[in-house]
């Protein structure tokens, strides 16, 4: 590790003025059903299965093994994703937040989020968590609807859905709510009707995503029929409408929040801050000054485990090319609704700001973006078409 920590710290293809914020994400891949739309890196186990002590003493070796790429670096967030964490004890949550405490120096009001899903709810479960160290829950309800739960493949019902975000608007001063729309066979009411039940627990946060099917999921090979285009786009109307007149701003493409509460963890993903990601399958992306470096750990929990556990977690990684980074960085920057100055552009890429000059002008030509000499954001035409819009940065 040591030469290759030398390596990372010699003349490259980029001069960084100075390192961005530090965020640390730790996966917790297990889950006690695969949804048919879900793409990421879960496993379906039984919760009494979940092999805790183990994964967690994984995670340490893991985090071990990394801090000489961090080291003297403050941690301004953490996210506990998965799979779903929620399966996990309030004690091996406690447990891991006190390893991380013990190895990094966390900033002061360091974002602590947990994901929990209402099928793993228990009462002042929550509360535990809460006590453990977790500042912010984020919640994947998806519906309020029976029916719509049991086709996108949802082991929770509405009324588990309900009583868990009861329990945490009681014990979380921030907490999230996810929903999904465009699901198979919604109309504009039945969203309507998810929307009100979600806005009357009076949510600091908010995270609206629309359904797709992505491929290598249950869906992929076998799709539902979904509500059509001109549908789908009414319902982001609704969306819109339905969230501003309740107080919630729409500050990312699905993220809506109330004053003080936007997720910092994601803000530093879309800012193109930097991530330690530790766990199976995790992703990372860490900065270095004439370098920037991504990296992927081994996806397969038993494999991870036992790599990790040998000092060995990292699959692979790369070096960031000097070329990629335009569109690196705008795949995440142009999501925000503020978009991003010019200057913070040159700090998280290294690179002038005048390499944008070519794209921006054909995304202003189509109508895409707003610009001046300080900064950059999409219109409501370039949040529209968001896909069209970052590929003009594309190399």
């Amino acid at each position: 590790m040591a030469e290759s920590v030398i390596r990372l710290h010699r003349p490259g293809s980029v001069t960084l003025p100075a390192l961005p914020p530090l965020s640390l994400y730790v996966h917790l891949p297990w889950c006690l059903k695969k949804c048919p739309y879900c793409d990421f890196n879960s496993h379906e186990l039984a919760a009494a299965s979940v092999p805790e002590a183990a994964y967690l003493n994984a995670l340490v070796a893991d985090l071990e093994a990394s801090l000489p790429l961090v080291w003297g670096r403050r941690v301004h967030s953490i996210f506990i994703g998965g799979g779903t964490p929620s399966l996990f004890s309030p004690a091996g949550i406690d447990r891991l937040l006190g390893d991380i405490r013990a190895r990094l120096p966390l900033e002061p009001g360091c974002e602590i989020t947990l994901e929990a899903n209402p099928g793993t709810f228990e009462r002042d479960r929550f509360r535990d968590f809460h006590r453990a160290g977790v500042t912010r829950l984020s919640i994947g309800v998806q519906s309020f609807d029976d029916a719509a739960l049991q086709a996108i493949g949802r082991v929770h019902d509405s009324t588990q859905a309900r009583a868990a975000v009861a329990e945490a608007r009681e014990v979380f001063e921030t907490f999230n709510i996810d929903l999904m729309y465009a699901l198979p066979g919604q109309s504009l009411q039945a969203l309507q009707a998810d929307l009100d039940a979600a806005l009357a627990f009076e949510p600091p946060h908010l995270s609206i995503y629309h359904l797709t099917l992505e491929p290598n999921t249950w869906f992929a090979t076998h799709p539902p029929a979904l509500p059509d285009d001109d549908l789908a786009s009414d319902m982001l109307d609704l969306i819109a409408g339905r969230t501003a007149d309740t107080g919630l701003q729409r500050y990312e493409v699905s993220a809506f929040a109330r004053d003080g509460h936007r997720c910092w963890h994601n803000l530093n993903y879309w800012q193109f801050g930097d991530y330690l990601g530790i766990g199976a399958g995790a992703h990372g992306k860490l900065s270095f000054p004439n370098r920037i470096l991504r990296q992927v750990r081994w996806r397969e929990p038993a494999a991870y485990m036992a790599k990790a556990t040998a000092g060995q977690a990292i699959s692979n990684e790369h070096e960031v090319v000097r070329e990629q980074l335009p569109f690196e960085f705008m795949l995440n920057a142009l999501r925000l609704k503020e978009g991003f100055t010019l200057q913070q552009f040159s700090e998280r890429t290294g690179l002038p700001a005048s390499v944008l000059a070519a794209p921006l002008a054909k995304a202003r030509e189509k109508g895409l973006v707003e610009a001046d000499a300080a900064r950059v954001q999409p219109t409501a035409r370039g949040f529209d078409f968001l896909s069209d819009l970052q590929a003009l940065f594309l190399p």
